[in-house]
């Protein structure tokens, strides 16, 4: 492996670093050496938006593709072959605002404005978004692509109101040809491998060599979750294997019966391709995490990381989601709902690696009916209480199939036995549900902590199986109108 300095565009040109840190965060690069202060930094976990920079990429097409992230949990070496923009580079012209900053004044949607600047970036990669589609969002499409920014004193409603106004002035969209030069000229380099141990393989049978080689090296995704070790944990990571550019995990194949998400696949297109087949699951894809983290990290990360308030893990089970494992060139698959051993502990053997998930595709003539809940503190961008996915096939008006799968409230993400047991077979009526209520006492003795006591936990996993109960009865289950505010064309 032969080492190489860090290459990304910038600014207009191509920045070169000679000995990058493995985990240096991008935000650190921007305002310590590249003076570019703009960016803020506010939470340093990847929460606030403050620090929201947006990433240039070659689509599959060769088309330039932006992505918002998160600056202050972007490993510096991740840059390797991107582009990337910050709120300095929207000059519409010498001494004159890009219409996304001039419409936030205008709307007078900025008070102290520390947060304003992630606004800015945010808005920008949205509104350059739809210059290119021809399109104007919705107000609450807008609302969706600020879900990860955080404002302290403005409210959000004038920031809305410039994310509407931006459209209407004259256009002012990004010289993106001499982007795409210089993201083709880059990708000409030789993978990124550095004297600090960063390693960035292109392709699957040199990603499974390094692996097993470096059995102890961490494998890196998004880092939306290992970049919190760095900056709240202050521990050193030691080698990284970068999935990022591992061409071959990036995908979401779509088959006849199954849908094959690849470990580096972003959190984003994974979501986007199951609310395809499952339409109810969208509440969750729009309220995990925001839309920065749903493009930088993995659903592949989220599972291996195993953490049991994790909300891809619940869905996945309920839905009867396959691991597929590797080391080397040998594969093996795991039911997922298996893989958990213990907190934040698997049954990954030393030097294997998940290379992707495989999720069964509804049945058309026995489909099953999904409800995916998510219980926390605040509505967007926030941590689970409580996750449940549940899951159930009626024939006639008995339990054919049932799988309830839940989050927060055991050491990992698991099914909950007894209440399933106490469902199958029985007719799905108000005695049943009971029953499956009380089961869950058995199935889980949740904890007490910052997000929720035990006793709510319990009490609202039972409450969200009588909402399931409610929504798929066989007689007059409630319709999506009767329980979402979002289905009421009111809400704006």
């Amino acid at each position: 492996m032969n080492t190489r300095p860090l290459r990304f565009f910038h600014q207009g040109q191509v920045v070169q670093i000679d000995e990058p840190s493995s985990t240096r965060s991008v935000l650190q690069w921007l305002r310590e050496d590249a003076r570019c202060t703009g960016t803020k930094e506010g939470c340093a976990e990847g929460d606030c938006g403050a620090c929201t920079v947006v990433l240039g990429t070659l689509d599959a097409s060769g088309e330039l593709a932006l992505q918002p992230v998160n600056a202050c949990i972007q490993f510096l070496p991740t840059l390797d072959g991107k582009a990337l923009f910050t709120v300095e580079d929207l000059s519409a012209a010498p001494a004159s605002l890009h219409p996304v900053q001039q419409s936030l004044v205008a709307c007078h949607a900025s008070q102290c404005g520390f947060c304003t600047p992630g606004f800015v970036m945010s808005l920008w990669a949205c509104y350059e978004g739809h210059q290119q589609a021809g399109t104007v969002p919705t107000r609450q499409q807008l609302a969706d692509d600020l879900s990860g920014n955080l404002c302290r004193c403005t409210g959000y409603r004038p920031i809305l109101d410039a994310g509407q106004q931006m459209f209407q002035a004259p256009a002012v969209p990004l010289a993106r040809q001499p982007v795409v030069e210089a993201l083709k000229s880059l990708a000409q380099d030789p993978p990124l491998h550095t004297a600090a141990g960063f390693h960035a393989p292109r392709c699957l049978a040199d990603f499974a060599a390094l692996r097993e080689s470096l059995p102890q090296a961490k494998v890196l995704a998004g880092s939306t979750d290992m970049g919190l070790w760095v900056t709240k944990q202050f521990r050193d990571l030691g080698e990284l294997i970068s999935i990022n550019e591992v061409a071959e995990l990036k995908t979401v194949t779509v088959a006849e019966h199954h849908i094959t998400i690849g470990a580096a696949a972003s959190l984003q297109s994974a979501w986007q391709a199951l609310v395809a087949d499952w339409p109810t699951l969208r509440d969750v894809w729009l309220r995990f995490a925001s839309l920065p983290i749903r493009h930088a990290g993995t659903m592949g990360g989220n599972v291996a990381n195993g953490s049991p308030i994790g909300d891809s893990a619940p869905a996945l089970i309920a839905l009867g989601a396959t691991l597929v494992l590797q080391r080397g060139a040998l594969q093996r698959r795991m039911a997922l709902e298996d893989f958990y051993v213990d907190y934040m502990k698997n049954r990954l053997e030393p030097g294997e690696f998940l290379h992707s998930v495989e999720v069964p595709r509804p049945d058309p003539a026995a489909a099953a009916q999904v409800r995916v809940y998510k219980i926390s503190k605040r509505f967007d961008c926030d941590i689970s209480a409580v996750c449940a996915a549940l899951s159930l096939r009626l024939d006639g008006d008995r339990i054919a199939a049932v799988r309830l799968a839940w989050g927060g409230l055991a050491g990992t993400v698991k099914r909950a036995a007894q209440a399933e047991a106490a469902l199958l077979g029985q007719v799905w009526n108000e005695s049943s549900l009971q029953a499956a209520q009380a089961a869950l006492a058995q199935d889980f003795k949740p904890l007490t902590d910052m997000r929720a006591s035990a006793s709510y936990r319990l009490q609202v996993a039972q409450n969200l199986l009588r909402r399931f109960w409610l929504e798929t009865r066989p007689a007059k289950p409630l319709t999506e109108s009767e329980v979402s505010v979002w289905a009421r064309p009111e809400v704006v």
